[in-house]
């Protein structure tokens, strides 16, 4: 949801989303932020943010929210995790970066799993990058590249 405002993030995202695209097809979608949402609650935030979501998923995709309650792992297991899904389900893997409130019920619904990057709570700005850079780091542990030293 929204957009990346920050230069120094912007510059971050695309240098890797460049190196990416040397492992994968990867694409990006951002969803606009709502307008005029000072009279909503956060659940009717949280429901509009969570339609526009679900309007960009097909129903063919495999989708992994990035959320403070998702599974913790460190690079070297989520980097196999990520080899096993590669080889042995087809399908789109998708990653959704929630809105300031987190996810609708029916977001949580559609996932087919919960990634959590920390136990520390980032701005959906700042995610995007952690998440790109975690997303390389995983594809050069699979290829075996030096990238990852730990």
């Amino acid at each position: 949801m929204g957009k990346t405002s920050f230069g120094y993030l912007k510059e971050g995202i695309e240098l890797y989303e460049k190196r990416l695209l040397h492992y994968a097809d990867y694409s990006r979608t951002d969803i606009p932020e709502l307008k005029k949402v000072s009279a909503l609650s956060e659940l009717q935030i949280r429901e509009k943010e969570g339609d526009l979501i679900l309007d960009n998923i097909r129903k063919a995709d495999h989708v992994v929210l990035l959320d403070e309650r998702g599974k913790l792992l460190d690079s070297l297991s989520w980097a196999r995790i990520l080899e096993n899904k590669i080889l042995y389900d087809s399908r789109n893997m998708v990653f959704v970066i929630g809105g300031a409130y987190g996810f609708s019920d029916k977001v949580y619904k559609r996932a087919d799993g919960m990634l959590s990057l920390s136990k520390m709570t980032f701005s959906h700005q700042m995610v995007r990058l952690i998440f790109l850079e975690q997303l390389y780091r995983a594809f050069t542990i699979i290829k075996g590249e030096p990238y990852h030293h730990g």
